[in-house]
Order: C-alpha cells, then structure tokens, then sequence
C-alpha cells in the first residue's frame, strides 16, 4: 500500500498485492491451483484517532496455474468498511507534539516549538519562530534574515528597522538610533576622527585633524590672522601679541616692580583689589616657562626691622600662592620667595609717597641669559 498524500483526516492510497489460491468442489474431483493478482484504489478517512471509514475499489484478477499468462477471470469488488488503529498513537500530522485533535494550528514547520494548542511561538516577534530562530533576542522591530537574526546592512551594530541612519559610514561611532556622532562638530564623525577633540569652527581635514597654513598654532578657521610669520608668538585668535608694558619692562631690566599689591595692614593677606595687576602678572609670566623668576617682598621703615622681614617674606609667598592657583601652567619650581623687609628702599622712607613707594613687590628674572635670547625674539616681532 501506498499512501500518496498523508494528511491531518485521512489518505488516498493504491495498492498491489498477489498470491495463491486453490479450488475444490465440494462433491469431489480435481483441484483448480491458480495465481492471484489484486490491484486497488481508495481512502481512508479517520473518525477518530483510533476509527476510520475506509472506502475502496479492487480488480482481482484469477491467473490458472497450468497456464499464468492467461486470464482466467477478473473481478471488481467496491467495498467500505472501518480501520481499526490498534496500538497507536494519537495522529500528530505536523509532528509538533500536539495531536491533531488538539492542534489548532496543525500546519506548523517542524522544529518550531509550540504552545498548547500546537501554535508556535515567536518570543523576539520577528516573524521566525521559537525552535526556529537562530537569534532568540532580537530586539523588537529589526529586520531579520530567515534564520531569525537581525540584518545590519552599514555594519554599526544597530539592526536594520532599527537604525535610524543605515548608511553610516564603516567604523563611525553611533547613538543607539544607529546615527553618527560628532563630540567636536568638525563634520568627521566620531570613531573615524583621528583628532576628536578639535576647536569648533576649526577646518580640518578628511580625517578630522585641524589645518594650520601658517604654522602657528591657532587652526585655519579660528586664525584670524592667517599669514602670521612663522616664529612669531600669536594670541589665541593667530594674531601677533603685542608687547605689554609689563612685558617690556620684564624684557629691558629684567624684572616687574609693582607698587599696587596691597595686603591687609600688618598682614600678609591680599587685597582683591590687587588681583587684576597680579592676572597681568600672571599672564606675562606663563608666556615665558623657561624663566627662573624671585619674587621679592618689600616694605618701608615702619615697625621692627624683624616684623618687617618676616611680613615681607609672608606676602612675596602670598603673591607666588595666588599666581600659582590662578595659573595652573606657572610650576612652583619656577619660582623663588624672598624677603628683604626694609633693607632696600628705592626712595628715602621720608614722606608717605615715598613709604608707598618702597612697599612694593619685584618679580626678578634669575637666568639672565635665557632673557637674552627672548629679546632678540622680541626685536624680530618689532620687525
């Protein structure tokens, strides 16, 4: 028997069959031996899992033995009758584990796994189901491949149907929308920009590092003076600095004398109203690391020549405090504090200019000769 399609409620078949028979009348005589070939035809339709109606035709064709080759008689026989399923299990067509009488999806794939009712499952929602799926935790709404994982067509590691931006660039960093980033907004996105952390409104290359024509240290973009000669020192907008008087005097003698550093009377402590003379200072002085600076505490005649000493030594060391907090680039080892109280008046301490005059603090360059060559810098900025 051949079953020629095997569904849920039953089968057509055909079948072919053959064997012996022999005849022999009831009253005595001879013996008829003879051949027996069957050919049939039918279906079998299940009632239940152990009951079904099985309807058929059959040809049954009788071959004499003294002579096969000649058809002695052939009979067509319809029957119906009932299956009987002894021994068997309940009939699970889609082989999901779940009996057909109980399926209710008895179409599944095999290998999906199912729920009670002979359903599959599909956990991640991707359309492949649970048994399936190769990639059980897709995140909800990613475009999947037949094996149940997410497809990433510009490789970001944010599945398609997800990704708000699929065609990003390879090796570009991205949000979790699957968009490329930009920290420094230089138009190079962020995993391909080889200097993340460029000035905004810099120009800069295809790998996102800043230009410079001129070669002095400001980005072309931010240099608002973009042929500067080389080896001039430029403010932060890539302009040539000009020299403060400060600065001019730190360059002609050597040192800053400032006669408006006030501290509290008798005290060491700093007024605020000296802070801007001192940021002046300050920022004269980060320009030039490579100087070895005293910074020298003077007062006038009032008072012990001991108290004086020592006040003049706290406040040189109050002045060199606030510098150093204020301008982080200036290194305490750049520096020296020295008191020399009243021992060097620059104006007889006679009258109360000239008192005023001798309180005073000095900022004195010690390696003279590294000055030397900061002038000669400064001669080729003047031209």
């Amino acid at each position: 028997m051949w079953r020629i399609v095997d569904g849920r409620h039953g089968y057509p078949f055909i079948s072919i069959g053959g064997g012996a028979s022999q005849l022999k009348q009831s009253s005595g005589g001879g013996k008829d031996t003879q051949g027996n070939g069957e050919i049939a035809a039918g279906v079998v339709w299940w009632l239940s899992d152990a009951v079904g109606l099985r309807i058929e035709g059959r040809s049954i064709s009788w071959l004499p033995a003294s002579s096969p080759g000649d058809l002695a008689s052939n009979d067509y026989v319809v029957s119906a009758g009932l299956n009987f399923a002894i021994g068997g299990k309940a009939r699970d067509t889609d082989e999901d584990g779940v009996p057909d009488r109980k399926d209710r999806c008895p179409n599944t794939p095999k290998g999906a796994k199912v729920d009670d009712n002979g359903c599959p499952t599909d956990s991640d929602v991707d359309g492949v189901y649970d048994g399936i799926d190769q990639c059980p935790g897709t995140p909800k709404g990613s475009k999947v491949d037949a094996k149940g994982c997410p497809a990433d067509s510009d490789g970001d590691g944010v599945p398609d149907g997800l990704d708000a931006c699929p065609d990003t660039p390879k090796g570009a960093t991205v949000d979790a929308k699957g968009c490329a980033s930009d920290a420094d907004d230089d138009g190079v996105y962020d995993g391909l920009d080889k200097c993340p952390h460029t000035p905004k409104g810099a120009q800069v290359d295809s790998v996102g590092c800043p230009s410079d024509f001129d070669k002095d240290g400001v980005p072309d973009g931010l240099d608002k003076c973009p042929d500067t000669q080389v080896g001039l020192r430029v403010d932060v907008d890539g302009c040539p600095i000009e020299i403060t008087e400060k600065e001019t005097e730190l360059l002609d003698t050597g040192m800053i004398r400032l006669h408006d550093v006030n501290f509290t009377t008798g005290k060491a402590t700093l007024l605020a109203e000296s802070h801007p003379v001192l940021d002046e200072v300050g920022t004269i002085l980060k320009k030039w690391p490579e100087l070895k600076i005293e910074i020298g505490g003077h007062t006038d005649s009032r008072g012990s020549e001991a108290l004086n000493q020592k006040l003049s030594e706290q406040r040189a060391q109050s002045v060199l405090d606030y510098l150093t907090q204020k301008f982080p680039e200036l290194k305490a080892g750049q520096f020296t504090v020295k008191g020399y109280g009243e021992s060097s008046p620059i104006v007889p301490n006679t009258t109360a200019l000239n008192l005023s005059k001798n309180r005073r603090v000095e900022f004195k360059v010690l390696n003279r000769e590294t000055l030397k060559r900061e002038i000669e810098r400064r001669k080729l900025l003047e031209k």
